[in-house]
């Protein structure tokens, strides 16, 4: 086996000349590291920590919780049947058009659509839900449509071959199959959608992240630190249980 070629060669100096091509973009300086202990005066008026403030910034994590659990939960539901048609063993001719209208819905970051359903229905947890909806939605479609092509063909030919529609195909011998993995999925979504609320938070989708928002413009450090840390909590425990649910079904 010869491992040395001119398309390792060209593939080294394109990944090269990318990498300095990106420093020099973004300004990468590890001289400005030095910086950083700029960051211990910083954090340092992070303490003592306000705990009078846990109790309203518990209610307010519930609120993230909500709009991430709905917005997953809301967006599996949607994706189930549109991923029939974002398969090609499953959608036959609407395979293309759907595959390409999921792509389209992808391709808009979520707080892009938390900004425009912002406008639509007011600022608040709904309009932040909308959005995880419609996200979780394009791209749980296309990750089940995956598993669906890969599924075994043995059960889909069998029940073909007396005369089961595509539908009873699907229920009986795609989705027994496949539903360890759509759950996989489903979990990994949810810890992206608890992250993804608070992000939409700082634009005025609520819950824990429209708090940090705040208190960072108005110098609440020592609240500030309360936020981050129950964040954190939220954050370790909702992977946890994702990572053990996983590990049950699989």
């Amino acid at each position: 086996m010869i491992w040395f070629n001119w398309k390792h060669v060209a593939s080294a100096l394109l990944i090269l000349a990318t990498t300095i091509w990106s420093i020099r973009i973004t300004n990468f300086d590890l001289s400005k590291i030095r910086a950083l202990t700029n960051m211990v005066d910083f954090l340092s008026n992070w303490f003592p920590l306000n705990l009078e403030v846990v109790p309203r910034m518990l209610e307010a994590s519930l609120v993230t919780l909500g709009m991430a659990f709905l917005g997953s939960f809301l967006g599996l539901l949607i994706a189930l049947p549109l991923s029939l048609l974002a398969a090609k063993n499953t959608a036959g001719r609407f395979y293309k058009g759907t595959r390409i209208l999921l792509s389209f819905f992808r391709s808009i970051p979520e707080i892009v659509l938390g900004l425009m359903f912002l406008t639509v229905v007011g600022p608040g947890p709904f309009a932040a839900t909308l959005a995880i909806i419609f996200h979780n939605a394009s791209v749980l479609s296309k990750l089940i449509g995956e598993l669906i092509e890969a599924a075994d063909k043995g059960q889909q030919e069998a029940m073909k071959a007396v005369g089961a529609p595509t539908i009873t195909r699907a229920l009986f011998g795609i989705f027994p199959q496949i539903w360890p993995n759509v759950l996989s999925h489903y979990f990994y979504r949810f810890e992206v959608a608890v992250r993804t609320s608070l992000i939409l938070g700082l634009v005025g989708g609520g819950g824990i992240g429209q708090q940090l928002f705040v208190h960072f413009k108005t110098f609440q450090y020592s609240t500030v630190a309360v936020d981050v840390l129950i964040i954190m909590v939220i954050v370790i425990a909702v992977d946890f249980l994702g990572s053990r649910v996983r590990q049950d079904v699989m």
